[in-house]
């Protein structure tokens, strides 16, 4: 009986782990997935109920292939949610992206797709929470999916960012804290109830979960911690404008042409070590634009973007990695640094559509932990955005409804 019990203990969990909800990555003829509400933000986009969502994506097959979407919702730890599908969503899904055209006179051919809901099929969105937009083929595989998160502004978020009470990392690290006011709307037992997501610059990788209110003033929930809230703050992101594909630029140093163009950076080196100097970015973000058409989604050149960075520092097993929105903060083969021991350099190749693009360098380490400020070092003055939601689950109720948003930057740091 008690092997019986174990058994089913472990399949039980086994199952309940299984649930949570990851994003399947493209393909690599999959490129340049821009996915954002009414900002420019593109990533995993915060929206409030009855804005816009906008997906687009380029096919580098460019045979004008047949792509289905499907919404899911989802609730706070990512496990679906009890809701049918009539109930979070008015219209229906599995319907086919008909917005497409194909590039027009660029030396890579692609099929640019662009999708926006609501529209006549997909209506809206009736409920806050977790969402998965799916996108299949016309053999009903899934070919990616991405995460958004949809609220309903009922409660107040107030957002601070605070240096770190900790001398150890007062010059390193960046602390949020927040309140959440809800004067029209009662939250009751807010220790079961109550659920934050913190994320930084957008980033659901590197996202906070499960805090708890440290005490409550009236309706007003506080939450003044300090390490439990911590990030490390990184530094400003390095950047490339491709924008002029035949002109070499500050960062572009040189420039090739055989079947598609090359565009060869100049060698990065370590941050670490050097003083902060402010230099505004986009916090990981990248436009795409080009000078050579007018239409920038099918008009604009991919480009072979060639990368090298000098290091020094021994890895002791870890690896290092581009990192960026552009392909949503992922660290995969693609964006792995190889070290060339005839150049004595990391080295990596990467097939980019013309634009203005963010990106750092990070170190994951043999234990699987993501340091940020390997290479670039990390400033309590670096600018970032921070953003805050706030989850709710009634008692008895069938799924988590986001109930609040606040976010703030750290330009207005302090003590």
């Amino acid at each position: 009986m008690k092997k019986i019990l174990s058994l089913f203990c472990f399949l039980w969990i086994t199952l309940s782990i299984a649930q949570v909800q990851v994003e399947v990555l493209p393909p690599n003829y999959i490129k340049t997935i821009i996915f954002k509400g009414n900002s420019n933000v593109t990533g995993n986009p915060v929206l409030q109920l009855g804005e816009t969502l906008n997906l687009e994506f380029d096919d580098i097959i460019g045979d004008e292939a047949n792509y289905y979407y499907i919404i899911e919702h989802f609730n706070y730890d990512w496990t679906p949610s009890e809701l049918k599908k009539s109930e979070y969503l008015n219209g229906f899904d599995n319907v086919r992206i008909n917005n497409y055209n194909n590039s027009y006179n660029t030396l890579q051919g692609y099929t640019h797709y662009s999708l926006s809901i609501p529209n006549k099929d997909t209506q809206s969105l009736n409920v806050s929470g977790n969402y998965l937009l799916k996108v299949l083929n016309e053999n009903d595989e899934l070919v990616f999916s991405r995460k958004f998160m949809v609220y309903r502004p009922i409660a107040q978020v107030k957002v601070a960012v605070k240096r770190s009470r900790d001398l150890k990392y007062i010059n390193s690290r960046q602390v949020v804290n927040f309140s959440i006011n809800s004067p029209e709307f009662l939250i009751r037992n807010p220790e079961s109830t109550i659920k934050v997501l913190i994320t930084k610059n957008h980033n659901l990788k590197s996202a906070i979960e499960n805090i708890k209110p440290q005490y409550t003033i009236g309706n007003e929930l506080i939450y003044k911690y300090d390490q439990e809230t911590s990030f490390q703050a990184g530094n400003e992101y390095l950047q490339f404008d491709s924008k002029d594909i035949r002109s070499t630029t500050l960062d572009i140093g040189r420039i090739e042409l055989n079947e598609l163009y090359s565009h060869f950076l100049f060698t990065d080196r370590s941050r670490i070590t050097e003083p902060y100097t402010y230099n505004p970015d986009i916090n990981g973000q990248f436009v795409i634009r080009t000078l050579q058409g007018e239409n920038s989604a099918i008009e604009a050149e991919y480009v072979w973007t060639h990368f090298k960075l000098q290091n020094y520092d021994p890895l002791d097993g870890g690896e290092l990695h581009l990192y960026g929105a552009f392909n949503n903060f992922e660290l995969d083969d693609s964006t792995l640094m190889k070290y060339n021991k005839v150049s004595g350099v990391y080295e990596n190749t990467m097939l980019t559509k013309q634009g203005f693009y963010n990106y750092k360098y990070v170190h994951l380490t043999k234990d699987g932990f993501l340091d940020e400020g390997f290479i670039s070092g990390n400033f309590e003055v670096t600018e970032n955005e921070y953003q805050v939601l706030v989850y709710f689950r009634d008692l008895g109720a069938r799924f988590d409804q986001i109930i609040g948003f606040g976010n703030a930057s750290s330009l207005n740091i302090s003590n």
